[in-house]
Formats: C-alpha cells, structure tokens, sequence
C-alpha cells in the first residue's frame, strides 16, 4: 500500500490543479469514517468533517456513492472550518475508500482529474491475491467485529447495493455483528423461527431472493426500500447441514442471475474464513473466562471489605463476559435486609433494600443455579433493562444461600454450560470469603458499637435529666460514626415528640432549616417509625414515597430507630446524611442498640441496677465476638488448608502422568529380562530389586492420581450406619490378625445424611489403617456413630479411637498436609489423611483429632444435616 505522505502529494497536486479548497482521502471502519490523509485541512476541520459524515443521512449518501461506484456532490451545511458550501465525492473501486473533495464547483476538466486521482489509488489499494484466510499474527482473527465487516465489504464491493448486513448465529438467533449503510442494524438479535424467511433459509441452506409482490416481502428487517420496485437477497453460510451465519444484501433494482451467482460463490469461498473467526473469538472468550479463576484468586481474595470484594469482581466478571449487566445481592445475617450491588455507568452503585417481597426472595429460598438463554422463557429475571439472556448462581455457606449473583447479556443465548460451572465454582469460594469478610466487618462493627455504648453508658449513669441524655447520646453518636446529623427525640406528657439532643457536622445548618417545624412528620419516616415501632434504613430517599424532606435540608440516606420499653414507644434516634449509600446494616444493628440502651436508661427508676446488667450483657456479646472471631480464623486455616490441597492436587496430577509411562517401560523390560534370565545369574537379584522398587514407585503414581482425582460424585441421603458395618466386614479380619480389640459402638436411632457413601467408606477406610499402623503391638479401636449439637446445628458424628502411640503436638497441625508423614520409611505416602481431609471438606463438614504421645488418637468427623 502507497505511504501516507505520497497520497498527500498526489492530494496537493490534484487539488492545484483543480482550484479545489481542500481534499481527503476517507475510509470506511466499522461502521464509522475514518481520515486516513488529508490536503489544505486543520486537524480541527478534519474533526468538524468527521462530524458531519457521521450524520446518517450522510453516512448513506457516502455508502451510495461507494456502492454505486459513481461521482456525486451534495451541499454542506454552513461551517466556518470547512470554508466551502459543497463537497464531491470520487470513490476508489474496489476498497471502501473515497476521496472527498471541498470546492464550491468543479467544472467537468476538474472532475474527470478527480476520478484519475481516484482511479490511480485504486490500483495502489487493490490486493493482488486477497486470500479469505484470516492473519493469525495481525490479530484479524480475534477481532470479530472488524473481520466480520471486511468479509461484509468484499460482498457489497462484489455486487453493488444500497445496504447489507451480515449476522452470526448462536443458538436459535442470528446476531447482526456487521453492516453496510445499516447502522440500526447493529447489535440486533433476530429470531429464527419467528421470521419466515429466516425460517426457511435455516431449512432449505440455500439462498433466498425476495422482490417486492412477493410473500413475506413485507417482513424484511432493516431493509430501507422505496415502494416502487426493490429486491432482497439472502446468502447463507453453511458447515455440513448447520447453518453458521447470514449476509442479507438490497437495493431497488433486482439482482441479475450473473450478479447471483458472483454472490453464491463469494459465500462458498468465505464461509471457512466466518467460522475460522468466529471459532477464534469463541476460544478467546473461553480461555479469557478461564483465567478468572486465577484473577479471583489473586485479586478478589485479598480484598479488605465488601464493597471492594463486589467492585474486583465485578471488574473480573466484566472483562470475562464482555458485560457490564452485573449484580450482586447479599442477604443480611437477620434476613431482613438485601444489600444490592450493581454496575452504573461503569461505577459501583450499592443500596440497601427491604428482602420482603423483593424478586430476589424466591431465588434465596430455593438456592438453584439458572440459565436462561432468552428472556421469552419462563423463569427469566430481567434485573437489567434489555437484557436478553442471564446466569443466576446462588451463594451458598454452610447450606444456606447468602445471596445471588446475577450477569446478563444484551444478546441471547450467550452463557455455555461451562460458564454455569465456572460460576458456580465462583460463587462457592466468593460465598465463603464474602461470609469470613461479613463476620470480620460485624466483629468490627459491633466491637464499635460495644465502645459507643459503653461511653454512653458511662456518661449518663446516675443522670435524671432526660434532655441531657438525650444531648450526650447525639453528641456521641455523631462523634464516633461521623454522621453529619443525629438527633434524639423524646416523647413528652403530651404524646408529642421534640428535639432534646442534636449532633453532627451538619447540626447547626438543619436547626437553622427546620426554624418552628415540626420535625416529625406523620407522612414520613419518623411518623411510619413512631407509629409502628418498626427500624427504617433508606440508602437513597429518592426512590422511597416515605421521605418527606424538610425545607433547606435534602437528605439522601437515613436510618430512624424507635426507643421503645415494650410496646411503649418513649423516643426516636434520626441520622441523616447528604450522600446515597452512607449507612449500612450494622449502622441501623448498632442504633437498634443504643436505642435499647436509651430506652432503659429513661424508664428505669433504679439506673445502676439496670446499667450493671447492660454491662454484663455486653461482656457476654464481647465473649461471644472473641469465640466468633476464633471460629472465623479456624475457618480460614481450614479454607487455607482447602487450597494447599487443590494446587498440591494439581501439581501431582501433573508429576504423576510424567512418572507413569516411563516406570511402565522400566516394569516392562525389568519382567521380560527376568523371564530370558536364567535362574542362577549373577545379576538377577539386582534385576529383581529394580523390578520391586519400580513396581513401589508405580504404587506412589497411583496413589498420587487417586489424590487428585475427584471422582464422580454420587451423593444420596443414607445411614452412616451401614457404610461402618460395610467397612467393618471388609477390615474385620486385618484388625483381627493384628491383634487389636474392635469395639463397635453404633447410635441406633441415628439420622440419615446425605453422602457418597463410596466416598466415606474411603475416610473409614483410611482411619481404621492409619489406627492399626499405630499399634503395632495390638491394642483397642472403638469405631463409634452419635448424634451431635454445635453452632446451633445437628451433625451425624463418626469416630474412631485406637490406643496407640499418639501423635505429638508439634505433628497435628500437619497431619492433614499432603506428603507429611509420621512413618518414616515403612511405605507412608502421607496422602491418606490428606485424602480424608478433601472428601470430609467437599461434604461441608469437619474433621478433628485429638491424640496425646503414648496414649493414642481419636479422629471425628462431623457430617451436617
């Protein structure tokens, strides 16, 4: 292709020899024109030209002179830039180039310079061999769009039109992805098999020519014809029986049978080079969404709070579904409140709402993942406007759905079922770390609210003055939360509220606005929450019909608390804030609180007494926090634990099949040496301990691929019962020549839990060796099945108890590793237990061990309901 600079000479020269003001050389891409070189134009002009020539109506007149091959000139609308009233256009044959020129006139000398100029860079833009086969290493071939619109230009360059589009199809729609002189075109999904002449292409894999009078000529999408006359043609691609995409061509004069024809064998040349793309891009997308994984890891993982957990996820999940339809709804720990995460204008945007009646709800009731490939199907959500289809994934800890995860596309059937198992693999690790980060935020929260209350308490013990109180409390809750305004109001003898404590930044500016007004008003939130009794959290008043604001004081977020003794409404806590989302739920827990405190601290004749048992209660929630934050960090040491296995599983699988095939051949040629070895050789006791130690390490690979294959899953409920009395018959005569005592001690009326049972027959398995292993000289093992209470749940407990060495202090913190072992170099791969540890874990449950040196060991495992 020519150099810039030589096509700005051949401008210069052109344009002085015709008298023309200004001239450039303009390509069409994707869908936009583009400057590629320009003569006697500013930067700013070209701007200004740009403009215009993105008007649609000029678009058109452009696309027509493309099209049509042929010169033409039109009127510009008054600019200053651009200096000149009319501009033509000569366009270059065979590209999708023109040269426009700015001139008042050209006479015809002038115009027939023009179209030399524009014949002469025709044969410097013309491929001499144009291959249909797309250049890996320009990346043509992952840019959909752009290589999509160069195969729709060799068509509209082939024959010409006044408009094409070419469409892709996934699923059951075609999806217009390019288009010529069609710009509404773009980015449309049609139905097959709602269309009928999209219908009977599907069926009959041949092109389709319309004109007007015929059927169904009426139900041309995006094909802009005049009423006289018209034709339309449809050219499929097709793979085998399957058809892969469309290019749909029109215009007012019929296509000849020649120009037909030209059309069928174009198709039949580039249809490979549409699927190579497509395929492409597919893999791309694919492996781009596999990398999330690694992403989540390395970003999502170290996140602080929930909002940048939601915003690094997001950004995760936007770059891997080419989609900024995202939610994100997180279910508060009492149920009542749903924090609503989303994507706005590239920004995140949370609010809290009521779960009550929410289109959420039934989604956290029955906690099942769906994929909706249309928004016509039932069970579609629609969280966003124009979204066609969507992937819902519920979060789930410990067997209860925390919340939901919403991405939906703008085109329909988008999301593959691999993309369902990637999300769901997601949202369980997403579910856990979004439940530790919760527990965290709560812990904080509430050890805040512990220290609010806790000043409060200190400061009005022993007053009777219930507008000091009142005072001191507002003071202190805007000091330690920052709020910009906090008010306490109490309720006189007449039943009627007043201000008797205001704090905040923004204190002395809502006095001034509220002058003599009453600042409860009935039809608002305070009159709703002294009326009712009922908390009230807005993170955005403007989308609430119970705001009511005061006048010079627009609030856009609130939290209103009733104080209350009993059913005895006494007073109300009121914080407002000028900014959306400025509270969360543990703000509205820490004033439900501090309003409970208030409510004692006013009715109580005898106030040591009840602030004495205020504080008790508060130690006891603070015990309660340390043995919560105690679970929290064991719950991170088994999720740690949980990933030492995953990337020690990975890295085995991958030593093991290394390992494989060469031991094979050295086990191999170890026994057919063997067999031609006659029996008194010299050399056939080394050959023997080759084929022994060969045949060990092929022992190690296949315990290696047994540790990090999961295996099918099978779970079903059963009676954990039955996998110990089948284990015990498999093992019963082991134990018994290792001279060990079996004690059974089975729970009758045990419940049923669901399992695999092969999987918990292996953990059994498992513990029953690793107890014989330990007492080598006999000794008792107790196998026992109970039913267990913790954490305000019912668990089926298995243990296993043997009286054997024991296992030090220093060695249970690793017990459960991958390829620790006690055993030295009696044949322990140190998988065992490891192997125990994921199965119990993929279950949702807990092992434990209790083991003292010299006394022996008792595992448990713990299974929930």
């Amino acid at each position: 292709m020519q150099t810039e600079t030589g096509i700005d000479t051949q401008l210069k020269d052109a344009v002085q020899l015709t008298n023309a003001s200004w001239a450039v050389l303009a390509e069409r891409v994707g869908g936009a024109w583009l400057t590629r070189a320009s003569y006697h134009l500013s930067k700013s002009a070209q701007n200004e030209l740009t403009g215009v020539m993105a008007v649609a109506s000029t678009d058109a007149w452009l696309c027509g002179a493309l099209s049509g091959g042929y010169s033409r000139s039109a009127g510009i609308p008054e600019n200053k830039l651009l200096g000149v009233g009319r501009f033509f256009a000569f366009p270059i044959s065979g590209t999708s180039k023109l040269i426009l020129v700015g001139a008042e006139d050209q006479s015809p000398a002038a115009q027939r310079i023009w179209r030399l100029t524009s014949s002469l860079l025709a044969g410097r833009f013309t491929p001499q061999g144009q291959t249909l086969l797309p250049d890996l290493q320009s990346g043509l071939a992952f840019d959909l769009p752009l290589a999509l619109e160069k195969v729709l230009g060799m068509f509209v360059q082939a024959v010409a039109c006044q408009g094409a589009w070419l469409a892709i199809r996934r699923g059951d729609t075609l999806d217009i992805l390019a288009e010529w002189n069609a710009p509404k075109a773009r980015g449309i999904s049609l139905q097959i098999e709602e269309n009928p002449i999209f219908r009977r292409v599907n069926r009959s894999l041949a092109d389709l020519l319309l004109t007007r009078g015929q059927p169904n000529f009426d139900q041309l999408p995006f094909a802009s014809l005049k009423p006289n006359g018209g034709a339309w043609i449809c050219l499929p691609f097709v793979i085998g029986q399957r058809l892969i995409g469309i290019v749909a061509m029109w215009r007012q004069k019929e296509f000849t049978t020649a120009e037909r024809g030209q059309l069928r064998e174009l198709a039949a040349g580039v249809y490979q080079t549409v699927d190579i793309v497509v395929t492409f891009s597919e893999m791309s997308a694919h492996l781009r969404r596999l990398g999330l994984l690694n992403d989540f890891v390395l970003t999502v993982s170290s996140a602080q709070n929930l909002d940048q957990i939601a915003r690094r996820m997001f950004g995760l999940l936007s770059r891997a579904f080419s989609t900024e339809l995202i939610a994100l709804f997180l279910r508060s720990s009492d149920g009542r409140i749903l924090r609503d995460y989303r994507l706005l204008d590239g920004k995140l945007n949370v609010m809290s709402v009521s779960v009550e009646n929410h289109p959420i709800q039934p989604l956290l009731r029955d906690g099942h993942v769906r994929r909706v490939a249309d928004s016509s199907r039932d069970g579609f959500l629609g969280i966003h406007k124009g979204a066609r289809s969507e992937l819902i994934v519920p979060l789930r800890y410990r067997g209860q759905a925390t919340g939901v995860l919403v991405v939906e596309n703008t085109y329909a059937d988008v999301f593959s079922q691999v993309d369902e198992h990637l999300m769901v693999v997601i949202a369980s690790h997403l579910a856990g770390l979004i439940e530790y980060t919760r527990l965290r935020e709560e812990a904080e929260g509430r050890a805040r609210s512990l220290g609010l209350i806790h000043e409060v308490v200190q400061q009005v013990i022993g007053l009777n003055d219930k507008k000091e109180v009142a005072s001191i409390t507002a003071e202190l809750v805007a000091q330690y939360f920052k709020y910009e305004l906090a008010a306490v109001l109490l309720m006189d003898d007449k039943k009627e509220f007043s201000i008797h404590g205001i704090g905040g930044t923004q204190a002395k500016t809502f006095k001034e606005s509220l002058g003599d007004e009453d600042f409860v008003s009935m039809g608002g939130v305070t009159g709703h929450v002294s009326r009712r009794g009922e908390s009230v959290l807005l993170n955005d008043t403007t989308q609430s019909t119970l705001y009511k604001p005061t006048r010079g004081w627009d609030a856009r977020s609130e939290i209103c608390v009733a104080v209350k003794d009993g059913d005895d409404i006494l007073g109300l806590i009121d914080v407002e804030s000028r900014e959306f989302n400025a509270f969360s739920h543990n703000d509205l827990i820490a004033m439900e609180a501090l309003a409970g405190i208030l409510a004692s601290v006013i009715t109580s004749a005898n106030q040591y007494q009840r602030l004495q048992e205020t504080v008790r209660q508060l130690r006891l929630t603070e015990t309660e926090l340390k043995a919560r934050i105690e679970a929290q960090r064991a719950a991170e040491n088994r999720l740690l634990q949980a990933a030492k296995l995953a990337a020690v599983g990975e890295m085995a699988a991958g030593v093991a099949h290394e390992l494989n095939n060469p031991l094979t051949t050295v086990t191999g040629f170890s026994e057919l040496v063997l067999e031609s070895l006659p029996e008194d050789s010299a050399h056939r006791s080394e050959l023997l301990m080759v084929l022994q130690e060969a045949r060990r390490a092929s022992s190690v690979v296949r315990r290696l691929l047994d540790f990090s294959r999961q295996g099918e899953r099978i779970r079903a409920s059963a009676n954990l019962n039955d996998v110990v009395d089948d284990v015990i018959a498999l093992t019963r005569h082991l134990i018994q020549t290792n001279n060990v005592a079996l004690i059974l001690e089975p729970e009758t009326s045990l419940p049923w839990v669901s399992i695999d049972s092969n999987q918990m027959k292996q953990v059994l398995l498992n513990l029953i060796h690793n107890g014989l292993q330990a007492m080598p000289k006999g000794g008792e093992m107790h196998v026992r099945t109970f039913l267990g209470k913790r954490e305000g749940r019912d668990w089926v407990v298995l243990s296993v108890k043997d009286t054997g060495m024991g296992i030090s202090a220093k060695d249970q913190s690793k017990i459960f590793e991958p390829f620790f072992t006690t055993k030295g170099d009696s044949g322990g791969t140190g998988l065992g237990l490891s192997v125990t540890y994921g199965i119990v874990a993929d279950h949702g449950g807990t092992i434990e061990v209790l083991s003292h040196a010299g006394r022996g060991s008792v595992f448990e495992v713990w299974l929930p309901l």
